[in-house]
């Protein structure tokens, strides 16, 4: 069994939202674009996903256009159907519905080598003082990391 190969991850994502879920979704794609997926040309950074007449969508996700492709090129940033089951998709309408949540992409990888696949969260957005927080939070580990090393290591 082939490992899932990672294709594109964002990161911006964990610094700008608190994640409360994640989950797997397809993608729909055209030929070229999958192509592209598999050179590892996507950029995540700004995209999110909505509902719309009971299906799920992806939006602002840019896959380059395929250097070898012709007329089926697709436009860079149109959007994308993501395949989720019905009562899934239910249930994140009635989470999207509530104040500050929104559905954004983690990273999209490769499974099995051969299917692309979405790593989508739902997620509430962060205020800069909860940035500075998280921020504040991760130089404080590092600095314990750090002096626990230099203990282990004899550099006291």
């Amino acid at each position: 069994m082939a490992e899932d190969k990672t294709v594109a991850q964002n990161r911006k994502a964990r610094h700008e939202y608190f994640i409360i879920d994640s989950f797997e979704t397809g993608i729909v794609l055209s030929g070229t674009e999958i192509k592209s997926v598999r050179e590892g040309r996507v950029n995540l950074k700004d995209g999110f996903a909505s509902v719309e007449n009971g299906e799920l969508w992806l939006y602002n996700v840019h896959i380059s256009p395929y250097d070898k492709g012709t007329i089926y090129n697709k436009d860079p940033l149109r959007p994308r159907k993501l395949l989720v089951h019905k009562t899934d998709i239910r249930r994140l309408v009635e989470k999207t519905r509530e104040k500050g949540f929104t559905l954004v992409p983690l990273k999209m990888y490769l499974k099995e080598g051969r299917w692309a696949k979405i790593e989508l969260a739902m997620a509430k957005g962060k205020q800069l003082h909860d940035k500075r927080d998280s921020a504040a939070e991760r130089d404080a580990a590092r600095a314990i990391d750090r002096a626990v090393r230099r203990k282990v290591r004899g550099e006291y």
